[in-house]
């Protein structure tokens, strides 16, 4: 059989990094910066094909899907709204020629500022935006089209935008039917589809209202909802369709699809985060990176590094602390800061707002810092790699 290596995907504010693994997990190598040092939101790729795409941009550089064909040797841009830097290189020729810009036309004007999050589900990708819309391409991200059925949702006129704004950050699928789409939106919460795209069903109710105490926090549950401010969600294996999610005041689970959500919080040192992952063979084991509060500083409870683990799908957590600073440690993991492979024992992965990633090659047991100094990690996605 071939061999096969894992390769870290890393969005940041100053481009995209691509970290090669050794065979064993044991060290690692760092590529970048990639894309012209535009801000990456989220970095996916296709195991098959090994095409990388990383979605980003920003108030300056409009939005974009940048792609390699080559394992990030080059890369390609299609760009999907404009920014600042058009409407001064259109209106000043020497420094539109000094930078080499041409006045391309882009397929959605100003609607949107960034990509927040890609997703691969069969041959058709993916991208969510800031203001929330869902695009979606069928030539590998050279064209790109709205997803009216969610765009034009009877709830649209109704979102609120988080702090970080109106962003849809989250685009999971069900592996074997890909007509099953699930997607977050901050502060929306999570809507699904089972054709495709073509219509959604907004899916935050409790599983037992009766069960759970409202509080006085405007993005907790309250009239029979999580609350819509959701950070992450990820899929569990199997046909079950369990879902989790990290929202911004709790973390919470999904037997049916998001149709009824149950609090699983109990155990965990505080409600907030927002990094989210599932085990990828075992629907029961979770691992989630709690931070201190959303105003208390949002770094880990206590200044001391932890991820912490469940194993029986929420109903009880322990933290994993070896290998993660326990002093003075005052990082941000953000919501797409977590990643896992799908290797035996599994990999787990995480980027923080300080420039690190840290790797565990034994389901979280103990930690390796993998990479030092980057720009603010943004996200971290797991390749696998055929050798």
């Amino acid at each position: 059989m071939p061999d096969t290596a894992q390769r870290l995907l890393v969005g940041t504010t100053k481009g995209a990094f691509l970290l090669d693994g050794s065979p064993d997990r044991a060290s690692w190598s760092v590529r970048g910066p990639f894309c012209d040092g535009w801000p990456i939101n989220h970095v996916v790729g296709d195991p098959v094909t090994g095409t990388i795409w990383a979605g980003g941009g920003g108030e300056w550089h409009g939005a974009g899907v940048w792609r390699s064909t080559d394992d990030g040797a080059t890369w390609t841009l299609t760009k999907l709204t404009t920014g600042q830097v058009d409407q001064w290189a259109a209106g000043d020729p020497e420094f539109a020629q000094s930078i080499g810009w041409r006045p391309d036309p882009v397929p959605f004007g100003e609607r949107f500022a960034q990509v927040w999050s890609l997703g691969r589900v069969g041959t058709r990708l993916y991208a969510g935006t800031k203001p929330a819309v869902l695009l979606s391409s069928d030539d590998d991200g050279a064209t790109w089209s709205l997803v009216e059925g969610l765009t034009e949702h009877p709830s649209a006129a109704d979102w609120v935008p988080g702090a970080a704004g109106l962003v849809l950050h989250t685009i999971i699928a069900d592996p074997a039917d890909p007509a099953k789409l699930w997607v977050g939106i901050s502060s929306a919460g999570v809507f699904a589809s089972t054709d495709g795209g073509g219509t959604w069903e907004r899916r935050n109710d409790l599983a037992a209202p009766e069960s759970v105490t409202e509080v006085d926090h405007p993005a907790g549950p309250r009239e029979g909802q999580t609350g819509l401010c959701v950070h992450h969600i990820v899929r569990a294996p199997g046909p079950a369709d369990v879902l989790y999610q990290q929202n911004h005041h709790g973390v919470w689970r999904s037997d049916d699809g998001g149709r009824g959500w149950h609090d699983v919080t109990s155990g965990l040192p505080s409600t907030f985060g927002f990094g989210i992952r599932v085990h990828p063979r075992d629907a029961q084991t979770i691992w989630t990176v709690p931070l201190n509060g959303d105003m208390a500083g949002r770094y880990p409870p206590d200044a001391a590094a932890a991820v912490w683990c469940s194993r029986d799908g929420g109903a009880s957590w322990h933290a994993q602390r070896d290998g993660l600073p326990q002093q003075s440690c005052f990082f941000t993991v953000l919501r797409q800061g977590m990643a896992g492979d799908g290797l035996d024992p599994a990999g787990v992965y995480f980027g923080t707002n300080t420039g690190s990633v840290f790797a565990s090659r034994d389901e979280g047991r103990t930690w390796t810092e993998v990479a030092r100094h980057l720009p603010t990690v943004l996200a971290v996605e797991a390749l696998t790699i055929t050798t």
